[in-house]
Protein backbone atom coordinates (compact mmCIF):
# COMPACT_ATOMS: atom_id res chain seq x y z
CA UNK A 1 0.00 0.00 0.00
CA UNK A 2 1.42 3.58 -0.72
CA UNK A 3 1.69 6.17 1.20
CA UNK A 4 -1.18 8.19 -0.23
CA UNK A 5 -3.69 5.38 0.07
CA UNK A 6 -2.46 4.48 3.84
CA UNK A 7 -3.40 8.79 4.39
CA UNK A 8 -6.68 8.47 2.95
CA UNK A 9 -9.42 7.47 4.94
CA UNK A 10 -12.81 5.64 4.33
CA UNK A 11 -14.47 8.89 5.27
CA UNK A 12 -13.46 12.54 5.71
CA UNK A 13 -15.72 14.18 8.15
CA UNK A 14 -15.89 17.78 8.86
CA UNK A 15 -17.97 17.22 11.81
CA UNK A 16 -17.37 15.54 15.28
CA UNK A 17 -17.57 12.24 16.08
CA UNK A 18 -20.70 12.89 18.19
CA UNK A 19 -22.28 14.34 14.55
CA UNK A 20 -21.44 11.39 13.04
CA UNK A 21 -24.42 9.08 11.48
CA UNK A 22 -24.47 5.71 13.65
CA UNK A 23 -26.70 4.71 10.92
CA UNK A 24 -23.99 5.22 8.37
CA UNK A 25 -21.66 2.92 10.01
CA UNK A 26 -23.84 0.15 10.42
CA UNK A 27 -25.14 0.34 7.15
CA UNK A 28 -21.34 0.31 5.84
CA UNK A 29 -21.32 -3.18 7.65
CA UNK A 30 -19.44 -2.00 10.63
CA UNK A 31 -19.39 -4.76 13.41
CA UNK A 32 -16.90 -2.84 15.74
CA UNK A 33 -15.82 0.21 16.59
CA UNK A 34 -11.77 1.25 17.72
CA UNK A 35 -12.05 5.13 19.05
CA UNK A 36 -9.07 7.19 19.57
CA UNK A 37 -9.87 9.71 23.20
CA UNK A 38 -7.66 12.26 23.04
CA UNK A 39 -9.10 15.01 21.03
CA UNK A 40 -11.59 12.56 18.51
CA UNK A 41 -13.95 12.06 22.47
CA UNK A 42 -12.07 13.81 25.15
CA UNK A 43 -11.18 17.85 24.14
CA UNK A 44 -8.02 18.62 24.62
CA UNK A 45 -6.23 19.76 28.44
CA UNK A 46 -10.25 17.66 29.74
CA UNK A 47 -10.98 14.85 31.71
CA UNK A 48 -14.68 15.73 31.21
CA UNK A 49 -16.22 14.25 27.87
CA UNK A 50 -18.69 16.40 26.44
CA UNK A 51 -22.20 15.34 26.83
CA UNK A 52 -22.53 14.82 22.63
CA UNK A 53 -19.81 12.41 22.79
CA UNK A 54 -21.47 10.63 25.94
CA UNK A 55 -24.90 10.48 24.24
CA UNK A 56 -23.06 9.27 21.35
CA UNK A 57 -21.11 6.47 22.99
CA UNK A 58 -23.79 5.10 24.42
CA UNK A 59 -26.63 4.79 21.17
CA UNK A 60 -23.38 3.18 19.87
CA UNK A 61 -22.47 0.50 22.59
CA UNK A 62 -26.04 -0.85 22.65
CA UNK A 63 -24.90 -1.94 18.99
CA UNK A 64 -21.17 -2.70 18.59
CA UNK A 65 -18.70 -3.20 21.01
CA UNK A 66 -16.49 -0.54 21.18
CA UNK A 67 -12.57 -0.59 21.68
CA UNK A 68 -10.90 3.12 23.28
CA UNK A 69 -7.09 2.74 21.75
CA UNK A 70 -4.91 5.93 22.71
CA UNK A 71 -1.50 6.73 22.38
CA UNK A 72 -1.80 8.98 25.66
CA UNK A 73 0.40 6.64 28.00
CA UNK A 74 -2.01 8.00 31.12
CA UNK A 75 -3.86 4.76 32.15
CA UNK A 76 -5.71 6.72 34.53
CA UNK A 77 -7.02 9.71 32.63
CA UNK A 78 -7.68 7.23 29.62
CA UNK A 79 -8.71 4.75 32.46
CA UNK A 80 -11.05 7.00 33.68
CA UNK A 81 -12.67 7.51 30.68
CA UNK A 82 -13.04 3.87 29.89
CA UNK A 83 -14.34 3.31 33.43
CA UNK A 84 -17.10 6.21 32.90
CA UNK A 85 -18.50 4.38 29.99
CA UNK A 86 -17.88 1.31 30.46
CA UNK A 87 -15.39 0.62 28.06
CA UNK A 88 -12.49 -1.72 27.73
CA UNK A 89 -9.28 0.50 26.56
CA UNK A 90 -5.42 -0.08 26.27
CA UNK A 91 -2.97 3.01 26.30
CA UNK A 92 0.31 3.75 24.99
CA UNK A 93 -0.70 2.25 21.87
CA UNK A 94 2.12 3.65 19.94
CA UNK A 95 -0.14 4.46 16.75
CA UNK A 96 0.65 3.82 13.88
CA UNK A 97 2.60 0.83 14.74
CA UNK A 98 0.22 -1.91 14.50
CA UNK A 99 0.69 -4.56 17.58
CA UNK A 100 -1.29 -2.68 19.80
CA UNK A 101 -4.52 -2.23 17.26
CA UNK A 102 -3.81 -5.67 16.48
CA UNK A 103 -4.50 -7.34 19.89
CA UNK A 104 -7.58 -5.29 20.52
CA UNK A 105 -8.40 -6.66 17.12
CA UNK A 106 -8.30 -10.40 17.90
CA UNK A 107 -10.30 -9.59 20.40
CA UNK A 108 -13.46 -8.52 18.57
CA UNK A 109 -12.74 -11.99 16.35
CA UNK A 110 -14.29 -10.34 13.29
CA UNK A 111 -12.73 -9.23 9.51
CA UNK A 112 -10.79 -6.44 9.84
CA UNK A 113 -13.09 -5.11 6.81
CA UNK A 114 -15.94 -5.16 9.64
CA UNK A 115 -14.17 -2.66 12.08
CA UNK A 116 -13.65 0.95 12.12
CA UNK A 117 -10.82 3.00 13.34
CA UNK A 118 -12.64 6.46 14.43
CA UNK A 119 -9.68 9.26 14.92
CA UNK A 120 -8.69 13.16 14.59
CA UNK A 121 -5.34 12.42 12.94
CA UNK A 122 -4.42 11.15 9.81
CA UNK A 123 -1.10 10.32 10.32
CA UNK A 124 -1.84 8.03 13.58
CA UNK A 125 -5.31 7.05 13.61
CA UNK A 126 -5.71 6.95 9.90
CA UNK A 127 -2.47 5.07 8.92
CA UNK A 128 -2.51 2.69 12.10
CA UNK A 129 -6.24 1.62 10.99
CA UNK A 130 -5.25 1.15 6.70
CA UNK A 131 -2.43 -0.32 7.61
CA UNK A 132 -4.84 -3.16 8.76
CA UNK A 133 -7.20 -3.22 6.53
CA UNK A 134 -10.03 -1.27 8.40
CA UNK A 135 -12.90 1.13 7.46
CA UNK A 136 -11.39 4.88 8.80
CA UNK A 137 -12.86 7.34 9.65
CA UNK A 138 -11.14 11.17 10.02
CA UNK A 139 -13.32 13.66 12.71
CA UNK A 140 -12.56 16.97 13.74
CA UNK A 141 -11.66 17.36 16.64
CA UNK A 142 -13.88 18.09 19.55
CA UNK A 143 -13.97 21.25 21.47
CA UNK A 144 -14.57 21.16 25.10
CA UNK A 145 -18.55 22.36 24.55
CA UNK A 146 -18.93 19.27 21.78
CA UNK A 147 -18.13 21.09 19.04
CA UNK A 148 -15.47 21.28 16.14
CA UNK A 149 -12.39 22.62 17.20
CA UNK A 150 -12.45 26.55 14.85
CA UNK A 151 -8.33 26.38 15.05
CA UNK A 152 -6.78 22.68 14.53
CA UNK A 153 -3.58 23.53 13.39
CA UNK A 154 -2.31 19.88 13.72
CA UNK A 155 -5.34 18.21 11.61
CA UNK A 156 -5.28 21.05 8.80
CA UNK A 157 -1.32 20.39 8.82
CA UNK A 158 -1.73 16.42 8.04
CA UNK A 159 -4.45 17.24 5.56
CA UNK A 160 -2.05 19.78 3.78
CA UNK A 161 1.38 17.46 3.78
CA UNK A 162 -1.18 14.52 2.49
CA UNK A 163 -2.18 16.70 -0.19
CA UNK A 164 1.23 17.75 -1.18
CA UNK A 165 2.44 13.77 -1.49
CA UNK A 166 -0.39 13.37 -4.08
CA UNK A 167 -3.36 11.70 -2.01
CA UNK A 168 -6.68 13.15 -2.97
CA UNK A 169 -9.35 13.26 -0.32
CA UNK A 170 -12.48 13.42 -2.77
CA UNK A 171 -14.81 10.54 -3.70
Amino acid sequence: MSLRQLLRPNWLIDRTLADLPLQDLLDQGIRALVLDVDRTLLPRGQAVLPESAVRWLEAAREQLPIHLLSNNPSRQRIGAVARQLGLPFTTSAGKPRRSALRRVLSQFALPHHQVALIGDRLFTDVIAGNRLGLFTVLVKPIDPLGQPCQRDRLQNLELRMAHWIGTSFGG
